[in-house]
């Protein structure tokens, strides 16, 4: 693994992160609105530091559809560049132009999880921001929405914290997403690990040879042959104890995981970052992982987008960028 720079800039950003959860902690519990106020402008500023001017960090606001709607409350928003400058200081924020949305946490906890994944659902229907027309717009929601700590509740020696933590999302998100779209696209633990989400489609020859894999899920099998595909949203978790060596575990970072997956993400809609976003996956700061899924028939997508992948070879393999790609 390369030893670039960028991974001291990331270690450093870990330790000022960690100092600040020790110094919010002595007061947070004579004044826990203050200490949580503290750590979300922790992660704002850190967001603020590696992402292009031209984007809006805020703290505090609600998301707010056209019919004048409003989400729930999040903790850190990115704002579009194109964002009206009239309207920041406004905290019901405009749904087209937000980017992604956040909620921190200084101490995780599986209830904060459970929550998480709730309010990405809420937000991305009251938003209505399904798009349809390629196979990425229609299986990624225009706002990416992730949970951010300092640290988690799962500190004793025979506790399993990354465990814990997947189980939580998975029960949650099986329950409550309706749609591949609504599901938590990060969660990044500062001292633990971070996650990413990746969306998988198989149709046609590649389904054929999914069947074995497939074969044991009894009903959802029948309705993927009758749909014709099939989806798979995983949950990718990098962590220290992924990395395959010794130099590998000394360079990762969560935060760093977290920041290359982000800039990833803006990079879809914003063409501009492509190239950084691909300095940082090639600079391998994401890390080594493990991912868990959950399985949807094709069906779930629209009529018209599941008939085309059904009947037309129009999924491509191994080009970076393209809405058409099978791994999104």
């Amino acid at each position: 693994m390369s030893k670039n720079d960028l991974f001291d800039y990331m270690r450093n950003a870990t330790h000022l992160m960690q100092s600040e959860y020790e110094r919010i902690q002595k007061r947070a519990v004579e004044d826990p609105g203050t200490a949580g106020d503290n750590g979300e402008e922790n992660w704002a500023a850190l967001l603020r530091q590696w992402l292009p001017r031209s984007y809006h960090v805020v703290t505090k606001g609600r998301i707010m559809n056209t019919e004048g709607e409003c989400g729930p409350q999040v903790d850190v928003l990115v704002l579009s560049p194109a964002y009206p400058v009239a309207l920041l200081q406004k905290k019901e924020y405009l749904a087209g132009g937000v980017i992604a949305a956040f909620e921190c946490k200084l101490t995780l906890k599986g209830e904060h999880v459970r929550t998480a994944v709730k309010n990405a659902c809420e937000i991305r229907r009251l938003s209505r921001s399904r798009r349809g027309s390629t196979l990425y717009l229609e299986l990624y929601s225009r706002i990416g929405y992730g949970l951010l700590a300092h640290s988690h509740v799962w500190q004793g020696p025979e506790s399993s914290p990354l465990e814990n933590i997947q189980t939580q999302l998975f029960k949650t998100e099986d329950t409550e997403a309706q749609h591949p779209d609504e599901v938590l696209d990060m969660i990044c633990v500062s001292d633990l690990a971070s996650w990413n989400t990746m969306k998988v489609v198989f149709a046609r020859e590649l389904l054929g040879k999914m069947s074995d894999r497939y074969e044991s899920l009894g009903v959802l099998w029948d309705d993927i042959k009758n749909a014709g595909g099939a989806i798979e949203t995983m949950h990718g978790c990098f962590a220290h104890e992924y990395q395959q060596t010794d130099e590998e575990k000394q360079l990762f970072t969560p935060i760093g995981s977290f920041i290359c997956s982000f800039l990833q993400q803006l990079a879809w809609q914003d063409l501009s970052m492509r190239s950084l976003a691909d300095f940082f996956s090639l600079a391998q700061l994401l890390g080594s992982g493990r991912a868990l899924s959950k399985i949807w028939s094709l069906s779930v997508l629209s009529d018209q987008l599941a008939e085309k992948i059904k009947r037309e070879p129009c999924l491509v393999s191994g080009e970076r960028w393209n809405e058409w790609s099978h791994i999104l």
